[in-house]
């Protein structure tokens, strides 16, 4: 098999469909990239897009849609509850197949400088792909979003990017670019709008305050949909699948007195990630075999 990369670059707008759709189609034109699937979300007001293919056409594939995104989005009149530093917000890059974790960091940093220097986007490395140790954890990064940038990027050191401008694009921000391995992201909707319990039901199942292992989480309230929400990146689905991490949720959510609604899969996953739970145990609509990973890695073998 040829070297196979995965990228799962996430957009700031998810209630415009033309926009997204134009980002989706600057993907796609690019030969040899195969797109896996779009997804968007409106209280999030963001999107996500997988696409993979050989590691030269991935990268072209990402810079291409960073272009698209800073011609379409202006972070200025966003709005929406998902944390979030440009309107290319994250580009992702995780190996899939005879190609390593260096191969993919040499891949994002390149991807990353071209995007600074040809699109005028400041550029932070994260993951395994961080230059500075600090960096490397996404949400860390994000902190303070696109309007702490706007106000600190050129006072604060710690802020100097590691590609591109040393200030922040007036409408697009800043684009984080790492490598990563695999990962699910995983929400879990709850029969209240009380944000409150789906905070401390995402301080309780969070990794770094003791939870579950690879777990990052947060509460958030969907106000379009009147619910609350514990929204969790399962950063090593073999520690802590789809299952576990729903049964934590609800024997969390039900100490506080409040029921689980539904769960949802953003994005691909690969089966192994349900923990051996049918969708309907974790109360969710069934899933289409696309929206398993290897679906569409057995495009190329």
């Amino acid at each position: 098999m040829k070297p196979l990369v995965e990228c799962v670059p996430n957009f700031s707008e998810g209630r415009d469909s033309g926009i997204v759709e134009a980002i989706s189609a600057s993907i796609a034109a690019v030969d040899g990239v195969h797109l896996a699937g779009m997804e968007m979300d409106g209280d999030h007001n963001r999107s996500v897009i997988t696409f993979m293919g050989a590691p030269e056409d991935v990268a072209r594939g990402a810079f291409e849609a960073c272009r698209t995104a800073r011609d379409l989005i202006d972070l200025r009149h966003h709005r929406g509850v998902h944390p979030r530093i440009g309107a290319t917000d994250v580009i992702p890059f995780i190996p899939l197949s005879d190609c390593t974790m260096d191969d993919c960091v040499s891949l994002a940093r390149g991807c990353g400088g071209e995007i600074g220097r040809s699109l005028g986007i400041p550029v932070y490395f994260y993951g395994h792909a961080a230059l500075d140790a600090r960096r490397g954890a996404l949400p860390d990064l994000r902190r303070g979003g696109f309007e702490r940038l706007v106000g600190e990027m050129e006072s604060d050191d710690d802020l100097a990017p590691d590609a591109g401008p040393g200030t922040v694009h007036a409408s697009a921000g800043a684009t984080a670019v790492g490598v990563r391995d695999i990962l699910v992201a995983y929400n879990v909707n709850l029969d209240t709008d009380d944000v409150r319990v789906a905070r401390a039901v995402a301080n309780n199942v969070r990794e770094k305050n003791g939870g579950l292992p690879g777990v990052r989480a947060l509460g958030l309230l969907l106000p379009e949909r009147h619910l609350a929400q514990v929204s969790m990146n399962l950063t090593d689905y073999r520690q802590t699948n789809m299952a576990q991490a729903y049964d934590a949720v609800v024997r969390l959510s039900e100490a506080e007195g409040v029921k689980v609604l539904e769960s949802e899969l953003v994005g691909l996953a690969p089966r192994d990630a349900l923990g051996g739970a049918a969708p309907g145990d974790l109360r969710m609509e069934p899933l289409d075999p696309s929206r398993f990973l290897e679906y569409h890695t057995s495009l190329f073998a």
